[in-house]
């Protein structure tokens, strides 16, 4: 009985070698497509593009959404005063907490003057809350 010949790989078709290079290059595509979204998520959702210190009024603290609960707050930012106190402008700072233990000081502060420390993401995830600005600290003024 004759043996069928063995494939010779220096007689390949060309045709076998494109397809073998496009499936090589379709991977190669495919993981660099996969690290650029890993970067983008990255960059978007978790790297820390600023952080430091607000002080203001809290004026607000609440803890809502529908499917993922958060906690949401606002300080109200005193920009110019009178001479009597009374502020005459002010800008408000939306703000939002992670943390169980730092939310039940948030409701004890209500009404108060605070200082805060933030760190500022590039966008809010839906996961973490409606603000950018997530804050980890806060002390009474």
């Amino acid at each position: 009985m004759a043996q069928a010949p063995q494939p010779n790989p220096a007689h390949e078709s060309t045709g076998a070698i494109v397809k073998r290079k496009a499936k090589k290059i379709l991977k190669w595509i495919v993981a660099l497509i996969i690290m650029a979204l890993i970067i983008f998520f990255y960059m978007k959702y978790f790297y820390t593009y600023s952080d430091g210190y607000r002080a203001g009024l809290l004026q607000k603290f609440s803890r809502k959404g529908t499917v993922f609960k958060t906690f949401e707050g606002e300080l109200i930012l005193s920009s110019i005063t009178s001479s009597s106190s009374t502020v005459i402008a002010s800008e408000k700072f939306y703000f939002s907490v992670k943390s169980d233990s730092l939310a039940a000081q948030f409701d004890t502060l209500q009404g108060r003057s605070v200082i805060v420390h933030y760190r500022q993401k590039n966008s809010p995830a839906f996961w973490r809350g409606d603000s950018p600005y997530i804050v980890d600290g806060v002390k009474p003024r």
